[in-house]
């Protein structure tokens, strides 16, 4: 399956331009404390599930804004997939769209630790979430070839039990987050939720940079922040419970390729 023109043209410039490292966090069952970033750089975490069509569409069409004018440069972004899972007895796990979601969280869960530089896992999980996107992701394996990737190291980590462990710490991270996420995608600029205005997260990220820097991409999200009470009225978000239509109809065509 061939690139949309979007992921072409992206996919030439990201190779080169991520320089960030990602940093593992610690996990517990108590609120999550953030810790100041070094040389001013603004925390940026999404909370997200691999099948959620609107995590899918964040990732593609929003989060990638980062990579342009260099803005990953003051930020350290975290990706955590783990969404609207719900723990279940005996350290096992449902989730909202399936067990073909529970398969490619613990595959993105696997990547982040397999390939800790931001510039190697970051290419697979927007790939794979380009599949998503466009209605194709049981050719998510062809992310590999594509990238130049080893698959053996992801499937050792998902195969040992090791990427179920990670799971793990991130279903208590997420469950840990005060307030409380509500949906997916949920985006957390600096520890603060960023609620339905979530796809306006550059402006946030760039109203809470306090470094040095000067940077040109920042100067149209300045002052674009939502005020308070100007909420829409339907977030669009994967929220508990609710699974789209799209995903219920072909949920049970997809086990055979587990």
């Amino acid at each position: 399956m061939a690139f949309s023109s979007k992921t072409l043209s992206f996919s030439l410039g990201l190779w080169f331009s991520l320089l960030v490292l990602w940093s593992p966090s610690t996990c517990s069952a108590s609120a999550i404390t953030f810790l100041p970033l070094e040389s001013g750089k603004v925390s940026l975490a999404l909370y997200y599930e691999s099948l959620c069509p609107y995590s899918a569409n964040f990732v593609v069409n929003y989060l990638v804004k980062l990579f342009e004018d260099d803005l990953i440069s003051i930020v350290d972004l975290k990706l955590v997939p783990w969404g609207n899972a719900k723990l279940r007895g005996n350290d096992t796990f449902d989730c909202q769209h399936g067990p073909s979601e529970c398969l490619l969280n613990t595959v993105e869960a696997c990547a982040i630790e397999t390939w800790p530089a931001l510039n190697d896992h970051f290419p697979f999980i927007y790939c794979v979430e380009s599949l998503v996107y466009e209605h194709k992701y049981p050719q998510w394996e062809s992310c590999y070839e594509k990238l130049g990737l080893n698959s053996t190291l992801i499937a050792e980590c998902y195969n040992s039990g090791h990427g179920k462990e990670l799971e793990l710490k991130y279903a208590a991270e997420t469950n840990a987050l005060q307030p409380p996420h509500q949906y997916v995608p949920w985006v957390v600029v600096d520890g603060q939720p960023l609620y339905e205005d979530y796809e306006n997260f550059l402006s946030y990220v760039c109203n809470a940079y306090n470094g040095t820097a000067m940077l040109k991409g920042c100067n149209e999200y300045l002052n674009t922040i939502q005020m308070a009470g100007e909420k829409p009225n339907d977030p669009v978000a994967c929220k508990e419970g609710k699974m789209p239509a799209l995903f219920g109809r072909i949920r049970s065509t997809l086990t055979s390729w587990m």
